[in-house]
């Protein structure tokens, strides 16, 4: 299987960024910049990594995460939070604590961010070979 990843973000720097360091690394890289464009994109059957920041327009990270519980999509992939602003205690956080895989903060070490990523994706693969 291709590692897949999606990242959720607004600001297209990072999704440039981003994109480039994990194809350098042999990741299948989908970029949106939205919650809704991520839901879109698992309802096509997305299935993979998805990596979401937290604070967008619109329909923030938590809000796409809960509507992606909501909905049925989170079986067939691995949810970890991007973002700059908050912690991992965050009050939002609650009740979706056993969706949320890791927590990268930005800026990002990408050292550390391809580790946690690999991490990520071996969750994901198991995953979906229980199935």
């Amino acid at each position: 299987m291709d590692k897949q990843v999606m990242i959720v973000d607004d600001d297209p720097d990072i999704l440039i960024m981003m994109r480039d360091v994990l194809e350098k690394h042999h990741y299948n890289v989908l970029t949106v910049d939205s919650g809704k464009d991520c839901l879109e994109e698992l309802e096509r059957g997305f299935k993979g990594v998805v990596l979401i920041d937290l604070v967008m327009p619109f329909m923030d990270g938590w809000d796409t995460i809960r509507e992606i519980i909501r909905r049925g999509l989170h079986k067939d992939i691995v949810i970890s939070i991007i973002t700059a602003n908050g912690s991992k205690n965050h009050n939002k956080m609650q009740g979706l604590e056993t969706y949320i895989h890791d927590y990268i903060s930005k800026p990002f070490d990408m050292k550390m961010l391809l580790s946690s990523l690999d991490q990520l994706y071996s969750m994901n693969e198991k995953g979906i070979k229980e199935e």
